[in-house]
């Protein structure tokens, strides 16, 4: 069974009824209207002479960046640019303006072409409508092919300018309701005009390919901004990154246990004491412990105070003293704990307990010197009961948790870049905090 060729396009030629210049219709059967190029007059194309359905005389006329004839390529197929029209809104009392090229498939049919301010999209019309869903923080949502697409802004369109062919009947002048819902890099976009209803679906198409597949001089016009459905140069870039710092610190996290195995966390003192203040008392408070030996290499080591301190406070003069030398390392600490409840329920604050870790400790004879402080209360004593504690070559956690907050720093810098370019795209919609500026097809 032999299959026949398919015909090759055609082109008809045709003269205008209106100022007699060449009108070229490659359509083939399936234009509707085409608009002289000379004098901008709207033709009805279903009709052998070409019936004028609209004159107008455009005091600006606006030069296509694909000029219209030129053929290129789409998604592999070969398209032909047959025609051009200028569209424009209008936001807070400011207009603005955007291009739809009209692309020609003899075999495939029609697919669009939409650029605002150096950003594409390749358009589809769809033959299926998608389905309403839930709304997303307030935007209604539409659903295709499993995809959920974001409202992103509602605007009316207006038809300034045409040239070209077209499959519908093309109006100067002609109005639509467009809503556009996003889910980068695609776009979803109805379009009412009366009581009927398109839908389209488009795609964030870079200028220079458009430029590379439909081999045009020159370079792109540069994109300014952020458009509705571009997609973000961000993308995946947060869960990389996350990814990285999980990573790390989980490598992080094995050294510092590989090195803790080393360290001996030995107890080289311990005491218990008590303290009582009285307001009347003018006793000199401070005293040495008991001297002990701090053995081994030279390491850190921990001074504890653990006490009973019960909605009070209690401050704590410190040193850790050579025997030998008399080498003194002062340090202090105030210990404060306090809780009750309120009408927001319980609370605490402050805790009983506090440390110090005092780093490269040679080895030798020590002792602490101890001077407790506390406020007077009247006449009634003021008392608490503590323990002092010194521990050698204890595990810290500080070159940790410095070396998270160093690989924390990549993730973070990265999901705030994302967040201020989702927030840069959204600005410009029905849901941000300014005024839309039109930046959608």
């Amino acid at each position: 069974m032999s299959t026949a060729p398919k015909p090759n396009p055609t082109v008809r030629s045709l003269a205008c009824p209106n100022c007699g210049g060449i009108v070229e219709i490659r359509g083939m059967g399936r234009t509707l209207t085409v608009v002289c190029v000379q004098c901008l007059t709207i033709l009805d194309a279903t009709t052998p002479s070409l019936q004028v359905i609209q004159q107008f005389q455009s005091k600006e006329r606006y030069r296509p960046l694909i000029p219209l004839g030129t053929r290129g390529k789409m998604r592999g197929d070969p398209y032909e640019a047959i025609g051009f029209q200028v569209r424009e809104m209008t936001a807070d009392g400011l207009p603005y303006t955007w291009a739809e090229y009209v692309l020609f498939n003899p075999f495939k049919g029609f697919r669009y072409l939409t650029e605002y301010n150096g950003h594409w999209n390749d358009t589809a019309a769809l033959q299926s409508v998608p389905t309403s869903g839930r709304s997303i923080r307030g935007r209604p949502t539409m659903g295709l092919l499993g995809e959920t697409y974001q409202h992103f802004q509602n605007y009316c369109a207006k038809t300034i300018y045409v040239m070209g062919e077209f499959p519908w009947q093309v109006r100067v002048g002609e109005s639509a309701e467009c809503d556009d819902y996003i889910s980068p890099p695609r776009m979803l976009s109805s379009e009412k005009l009366e009581n009927e209803v398109t839908w389209s679906l488009g795609e964030y198409t870079p200028g220079a390919a458009i430029w590379k597949n439909f081999g045009l001089q020159g370079s792109p016009p540069a994109p300014m901004g952020i458009f509705a459905n571009q997609p973000s140069p961000h993308t995946g870039a947060i869960g990389k990154a996350w990814a990285r710092f999980a990573f790390w610190l989980l490598v992080l996290l094995a050294v510092q246990l590989f090195f803790a195995v080393f360290h001996s966390n030995k107890t080289v003192f311990s005491q218990k004491y008590s303290f009582t203040h009285q307001s009347r008392a003018q006793t000199e408070n401070s005293f040495v412990t008991e001297v002990f030996d701090v053995q081994g290499r030279t390491s850190n080591v921990e001074v504890d105070l653990s006490t009973d301190l019960d909605n009070n406070w209690a401050y704590f003069n410190l040193a850790l003293i050579n025997a030998d030398s008399g080498q003194a390392y002062d340090f202090s600490r105030q210990v404060s704990y306090y809780h009750g409840r309120d009408s927001d329920g319980n609370w605490s604050e402050g805790r009983a307990r506090a440390s110090v870790v005092l780093s490269a400790i040679a080895p030798g004879r020590y002792y602490v010197r101890v001077e407790p402080e506390m406020e007077a209360q009247g006449t009634a004593l003021n008392a608490v009961r503590y323990q002092v504690r010194v521990t050698r070559d204890v595990t810290t956690w500080a070159f940790f948790l410095i070396g998270a907050l160093v690989l924390l720093i990549p993730p973070v810098f990265v999901t705030i870049r994302t967040g201020a370019f989702e927030g840069r795209r959204w600005a410009e919609s029905d849901y941000g905090g300014s005024s839309s500026k039109g930046d959608d097809e």
